[in-house]
């Protein structure tokens, strides 16, 4: 298994060329998969033929509602196709996607807002534009505020609008996949958000550089059963989540000094043939990581032991890859 090193991307900056390589992929592979998401409980996919298209139709809506050279649009939530295209669409449309941290209430909200300045708004739930309406009260320049989860009305110099007003000419409807095939094709999976700064340029460049496809759970707390259905070849993992994601695995290993821990440490210490292949394979299948190939991290691998002699469970499984 492979761990490659991220360069940090400047959190208000796509990739120069991501709205090229799109294009490359939805001529080159115009019917393979590019995103999966799970929505309502079921997996729903985009097909790269849509994600050129649902671009262009965003753009195009983005524009009609005053957005365009210069203009700038604040995106809080988890990344998900919906935040993806609208990011795109941004940059497509002459202006600049700018993430802000979902985490962000009250004043620390407010104070991000007054340094990005943004026209435009993109926030994931209810709970979300509530927090983000007290924090541009009294705001002097109109904003529009954008989401899936609101009717529209105006709070002050807030305009609030239900995304699928920007869907008013159409939009390009995710195939709905059967479990056999959400689980066929091994993609990369990323559970991460806005409060990781940098990561929407990173997500965008490995997905846009490879062109393999994404998948992104229905929800943080949902996110390990999810992970369990998909079963990726890789992880993309922030420090944050690297951190939870070896956390969670070690937490649900035997504790240490039991029979079970033995034999988990004794698996690692030789080849993946016989026995120990068994037992590898077996802990594996428990995190939905049996066809992990690679993982995407801005940290190094652990190399050295802990002061117990014992490595962290991720670690661990990335070195019985």
């Amino acid at each position: 298994m492979s761990v490659h090193e991220i360069k940090p991307a400047a959190a208000d900056v796509l990739p120069p060329d991501a709205l090229d390589r799109v294009r490359h992929w939805a001529g080159a592979r115009p019917r393979e998969l590019a995103l999966r998401h799970k929505r309502r409980g079921q997996w729903k996919a985009w097909q790269w033929m849509d994600i050129a298209r649902e671009i262009e139709h965003l753009a195009a809506a983005l524009r009609q509602q005053g957005f365009g050279v210069g203009s700038r649009l604040a995106l809080s939530g988890a990344f998900e196709p919906t935040l993806i295209l609208l990011a795109l669409a941004a940059k497509a449309a002459g202006g600049h996607p700018l993430p802000v941290s979902r985490e962000l209430s009250g004043e620390a909200l407010r104070s991000a807002l007054a340094e990005l300045r943004p026209s435009h708004i993109y926030v994931q739930g209810r709970e979300g534009v509530l927090r983000h309406l007290a924090a541009l009260g009294g705001v002097e320049d109109e904003i529009l505020l954008l989401s899936s989860a609101s009717v529209e009305r105006r709070s002050g110099r807030v305009h609030v609008l239900p995304l699928t007003s920007l869907y008013a000419g159409g939009r390009a409807h995710p195939l709905r996949l059967a479990a056999r095939r959400a689980h066929a094709a091994a993609p990369v999976w990323s559970e991460e958000g806005t409060e990781w700064s940098e990561g929407l340029g990173v997500v965008l460049r490995h997905w846009l550089d490879g062109g393999q496809c994404f998948a992104f759970p229905e929800s943080i707390e949902s996110a390990s059963r999810d992970r369990l259905e998909i079963a990726p070849s890789g992880l993309l993992l922030s420090p944050a989540r690297r951190r939870a994601l070896e956390e969670e695995c070690e937490s649900r290993l035997a504790p240490l000094g039991s029979l079970r821990r033995r034999a988990w440490e004794w698996s690692l210490e030789g080849d993946s043939r016989g026995l120990r292949g068994q037992l590898q394979a077996r802990v594996r299948r428990l995190f939905g990581l049996q066809r992990l190939q690679g993982v995407v991290s801005p940290l190094p691998l652990r190399g050295q032991p802990a002061a117990d002699g014992s490595l962290p469970a991720a670690g661990r499984l990335e070195a019985a890859a």
